[in-house]
C-alpha cells in the first residue's frame, strides 16, 4: 500500500509542475507579461525556456521516480522564489489577503511534499529501482 502512495503522491505533485509548463508554453507571452508585471524584467526569454525545461524535467524525473532529490530540488528552486515574489500576502490589501494567503500556504504544503518526497527513496515502483535491479552481477 505504501509503494501505490508514493506513486499517487509524486503523480499528483509532478502534475502541479507539468501543468504549470504546459500553460507557460501555450500562453508564452502571457507569462512574460506576468514576469514583467512582478518586475522580471532580466532576461525574460532565457528565464522562462529555463524556467520551462526544469518544469518539464522534474515532472517527469518525479512521475518515473528517477533521481527523485535531483527532481525535488529543481522544483524547489522554481516554488520557493515564485510563492515569495507572487503570494506576498503581507504586501497586499487587507481585503486580497485572505486568497493570497491561501494560496501562499497552499504552496508551503507543495514545497513540504517536495521536501519529503526529495528525502526519502521513489518507492518500489519506479525507474530507478528497476535500472538497480536490472543489472547484471559481475
Amino acid at each position: 500500500m505504501k509503494d501505490i502512495l508514493q506513486v499517487i503522491a509524486r503523480l499528483f505533485i509532478a502534475t502541479i509542475f507539468l501543468y504549470e509548463a504546459y500553460d507557460s508554453v501555450m500562453n508564452y507571452a502571457h507569462t512574460k507579461e506576468t514576469m514583467q508585471a512582478y518586475g522580471i524584467t532580466w532576461n525574460q526569454d532565457l528565464l522562462l525556456k529555463s524556467t520551462i525545461f526544469i518544469l518539464i524535467l522534474g515532472g517527469v524525473f518525479l512521475i518515473i521516480g528517477y533521481r527523485v532529490g535531483l527532481a525535488s530540488i529543481l522544483l524547489l528552486l522554481y516554488i520557493v522564489p515564485v510563492t515569495f515574489l507572487v503570494y506576498s500576502f503581507w504586501e497586499t490589501p487587507l481585503e486580497n489577503r485572505p486568497i493570497l494567503r491561501i494560496l501562499f500556504m497552499k504552496n508551503v504544503a507543495i514545497i513540504g511534499g517536495l521536501i519529503s518526497i526529495g528525502i526519502n527513496n521513489p518507492g518500489r515502483w519506479s525507474i530507478r529501482r528497476l535500472l538497480d535491479v536490472k543489472r547484471l552481477p559481475r
